[in-house]
């Protein structure tokens, strides 16, 4: 019983000196800026690494075998189609064709000599002096007398062949590359190295993968029932060089691969950009950009945003400025923007920034912003 006591003016006790505190109030809403938003065409922009080729790539090798005799440009020049690149020794050559004009001039004297014979046999046989049988063996000498004099002028002809291949001329104008061989050296038709490489890049093709998803949105985004009408519609593509400049002229893509590679999943692209000053070469490296224009896209700062399991959300701001954290999804960037495919719309309103210190739920106290957010596609 007086344990019963105790506690009762112990709780008496207790409940006087709490009733002497005044209450705790609730805190103020955060001030945080707001952002309302707006639809507004905007661009995205996606590199994709890429491979550069001259329009035409070719090996420069030997028609003949025989000794290198005369280097006469120098490894990077540039050419012109039928310059002179290379002299073999022509003697050998030279002499194979006085040897097959010889072999040419007896087989003429041979068809004169069996032409003779014919004319001489006629008439005895029509006078009948001597039998039809030789008149037809000294025409079917004379007939492979001329067959003789058709192979020797081919032999010359081809010997004439062997001395212009002495020469070796620019196929098409370009660049010259490597020049592996030195002067004296043997070349032959089959050497596994070429004598160099010529580039032809007057204009230069640069080549590109897209992945099956870029793929199909390349697609759907532009007309046509074909590639080759879908192609036309296709904007201009940027060039990024290795440090990240951005070449001074644009390109057009105008080829897609068949079929897919069963390897990488991906389907390879070529854009041909014009190289008249011949600052781009064969084997450069860079990045292809592709440009893609939105009607009436909703624009936010990617700082506005937050990563949680692969998803983003965003605080979505209510009428009575409450925040309701809500899933977006992205169809591209632009620059430090997000452009949204679905999740929002225009006249939301979404907290601008301080999202780190706000949970679901939250009210907040609406700021306009101190800046406008950057809403345009940046290069």
């Amino acid at each position: 019983m007086k344990t019963t006591i105790s506690i009762f003016i112990l709780a008496i006790l207790f409940a006087g000196c709490s009733g002497n505190q005044p209450a705790v109030p609730p805190p103020a809403p955060q001030a945080l800026q707001v952002v309302s938003l707006q639809g507004n065409d905007a661009t995205t922009y996606t590199d994709y690494p890429a491979s550069i080729q001259g329009a035409i790539d070719l090996e420069v090798r030997p028609q003949i075998s025989g000794i290198l005799d005369k280097i006469l440009v120098a490894e990077g020049a540039a050419v012109q189609k039928g310059q002179p690149l290379f002299q073999i020794d022509a003697r050998p050559f030279r002499e194979a064709l006085n040897n097959a004009k010889a072999q040419l001039h007896a087989a003429q004297a041979a068809v004169t000599n069996a032409q003779i014979e014919v004319d001489k046999l006629a008439p005895l046989v029509k006078n009948k002096v001597v039998s039809d049988y030789q008149l037809k063996t000294a025409t079917s000498s004379y007939q492979s007398a001329v067959a003789n004099v058709e192979q020797a002028k081919a032999g010359v002809a081809s010997a004439n062949i062997n001395l212009g291949y002495t020469l070796i001329k620019a196929p098409v104008s370009g660049y010259v590359g490597r020049l592996p061989k030195k002067q004296g050296s043997i070349v032959s038709p089959t050497d596994p190295t070429p004598l160099t490489l010529l580039s032809d890049a007057h204009e230069v093709h640069v080549y590109f993968a897209l992945g099956e998803d870029d793929f199909v949105a390349f697609n759907t985004k532009y007309p046509g029932n074909t590639i080759t009408e879908r192609l036309k519609h296709v904007p201009g593509v940027s060039l990024v060089l290795a440090d990240n400049s951005v070449y001074g002229k644009e390109g057009k893509v105008d080829m897609v691969d068949g079929q897919f590679d069963k390897q990488t999943g991906s389907i390879s692209l070529r854009a041909t950009f014009p190289n008249s000053q011949g600052l781009l070469r064969s084997g450069n490296t860079g990045k292809v950009r592709l440009s893609l224009k939105y009607d009436n896209a909703i624009s936010i700062p990617q700082s506005s945003t937050v990563e949680m399991q692969d998803k983003i959300f965003v605080f979505v701001v209510d009428g009575k400025n409450k925040v309701t954290r809500t899933p977006i999804t992205v169809s591209g960037t632009s620059g430090a923007n997000y452009l949204v495919k679905e999740g929002l719309k225009s006249g939301d309103r979404i907290v601008y920034d301080g999202i780190d210190k706000l949970k679901d739920g939250d009210t907040i106290k609406p700021e306009k912003l101190k800046e406008e957010p950057t809403t345009t596609a940046s290069r």
